[in-house]
């Protein structure tokens, strides 16, 4: 897996990554992005990759971040939205 830097490094051309060295990116027709990012939300730049997508799948730990993602992707309206208690045995 890349990290999100790497991702969007590889999508715009800007570097090549070795484990993507037998992969055209460009013959690829990406429409939607998934996303699970640290309790500190997306990155400036991963928010401005996120916008170029028809959809993105945004899995989230911080309701408070998630929010203020969401506000950046203005570009996207949510259409659907559940929560899990990924950990029911504690605390």
């Amino acid at each position: 897996p890349l990290s999100a830097a790497e991702a969007t490094q590889a999508l715009n051309k800007e570097r090549e990554f070795f484990r993507l060295r037998d992969m055209d990116l460009g013959s690829y027709d990406f429409q939607t992005l998934l996303v699970d990012p640290p309790r500190a939300g997306l990155d400036e730049h991963s928010l401005s990759l996120a916008q170029r997508f028809d959809e993105v799948l945004y899995i989230s730990c911080n309701p408070a971040k998630l929010e203020q993602d969401l506000t950046q992707l203005s570009t996207h309206k949510v259409a659907a939205a559940a929560m899990f208690d990924q950990f029911p045995w504690t605390q």
